[in-house]
């Protein structure tokens, strides 16, 4: 591979993340008070008991970082109030963060037009590898979130 392209997915990538970062945490939060197809929950997710027992996503999510806070959004790392109104903010940043990560991964096709097959294959597993995690981890804590409103649960929360 010639040295343009060498740069082009090396920078590509991290440039990518953090446009699309910077524009979905200036999208104002109204846009995402409510779940759309993409992040509806669906039956077989089990109310986020599939991520929590399949995937033990509470045994690795920690080593995720939280790009939010350097781009100037919220922290999404650990729930700070356990409030009503929090809550509800802590839900739409979820779906922001989501919604982001799928349109980071939605990215890739641009990486194939240059990209010879077999970088094609390790394109895709990046791709894959820095994006499907935090899809997961926002699914995993919104659906969290959304069991323990419906109960009206006011003990400490583990997400």
């Amino acid at each position: 591979m010639i040295p343009v392209i060498w740069a082009a997915n090396i920078l590509g990538w991290p440039i990518l993340h953090i446009a699309i970062g910077f524009i979905a945490i200036r999208v104002p939060s109204h846009s995402f008070a409510h779940d759309t197809w993409l992040t509806t929950p669906r039956p077989w997710e089990q109310d986020g008991y599939l991520y929590r027992d399949w995937f033990a996503i509470r045994r690795w999510k920690f080593l995720l970082p939280d790009g939010a806070p350097w781009l100037g959004g919220v922290p999404k790392k650990k729930l700070r109030e356990r409030n009503s109104a929090y809550f509800a903010q802590f839900l739409i940043e979820t779906r922001r963060a989501e919604i982001a990560h799928w349109c980071m991964l939605a990215c890739l096709p641009l990486f194939f037009i240059w990209n010879p097959p077999w970088a094609r294959w390790i394109m895709t597993a990046y791709a894959l590898s820095a994006n499907l995690p935090c899809i997961l981890v926002q699914r995993y804590n919104r659906l969290t979130l959304n069991r323990i409103a419906r109960i009206g649960c006011t003990a400490p929360v583990h997400l």
